[in-house]
């Protein structure tokens, strides 16, 4: 039986495996896209129904403003690149909420929402552009995607085939809600691995650079967080590596980021 259960594994492991754009890295995804843009989708309304909106026009519009022109700018790669079978994956929608935690998040498929706590911090537009950029390349890099399927590999190992493979549905519903946490306090905060976080760093400052913001904004954007953070427990940082490791690697990455910057 475990022999079986081990060359199941292998076999879907083997069809299910896809690399992650500009940074190749292999990655196993056994749900499909389209149970996760449904699960994303209901989740996000779950979400945007359960929290107000913010009131703030002009704070609004700025973000829907930056979240527009770096999916834009993520698209016109993908077609330039024959990838643009991904787009029908990203359906955008960007949103600000009045909540004073400093935190954002983007659910599969392109969901970002911005906490108003977190406008101190980003500042400017080019800040805005720099979170964003993070969050977009989240949905892009399929990463929700493949910590379900780590969950889910995890248990498949432990000796419950049958309930993830036969009825994948229910699981993956089952998984997504322990992941994303819904909760209108404390809003969604998916546990990526800090692998992830740091590929999202890097995807994020190539795209905000293709969408014509400097990419440099990223180290003051994340050198305020830092001196901010003294002390607090920010959401948007509670999952992720340490500030100095995060700014150095951004500076490691910067000079590839900066040959996709068109002023």
């Amino acid at each position: 039986m475990k022999k079986l259960i081990l060359l199941t594994l292998i076999a879907v492991m083997a069809v299910s495996c896809s690399k992650v754009i500009l940074t190749g890295r292999s990655q196993l995804l056994l749900v499909s896209d389209a149970e996760v843009l449904s699960m994303s989708a209901t989740a996000y309304k779950q979400f945007v129904d359960s929290v107000p909106a913010s009131k703030n026009v002009t704070q609004t519009a700025m973000i829907k403003k930056v979240g527009v022109n770096i999916s834009k700018a993520v698209e016109e790669y993908l077609v330039a690149n024959k990838l643009e079978k991904e787009i029908a994956n990203l359906k955008w929608e960007f949103a600000l909420v009045r909540d004073t935690s400093v935190n954002a998040f983007c659910m599969p498929g392109g969901k970002v929402v911005f906490f108003e706590g977190i406008l101190p911090m980003t500042k400017t537009e080019a800040g805005n552009a720099v979170v964003m950029g993070h969050e977009i390349a989240h949905a892009v890099a399929k990463h929700a995607n493949e910590r379900m399927s780590q969950q889910m590999a995890a248990q498949f190992g432990s000796g419950i085939a049958d309930m993830l493979l036969s009825n994948k549905s229910a699981a993956t519903r089952q998984t997504i809600n322990i992941l994303y946490g819904i909760g209108a306090q404390v809003g969604v905060i998916l546990p990526y691995s800090r692998k992830h976080e740091y590929e999202a760093d890097r995807l994020g400052l190539i795209f905000m650079a293709m969408a014509g913001y400097d990419p440099n904004e990223a180290i003051a954007f994340w050198e305020r967080m830092s001196a901010n953070s003294k002390g607090s427990a920010f959401e948007f940082m509670s999952t992720h590596p340490s500030d100095d490791k995060r700014i150095a690697a951004m500076k490691s990455v910067l000079p590839e980021a900066l040959k996709y910057y068109k002023k």
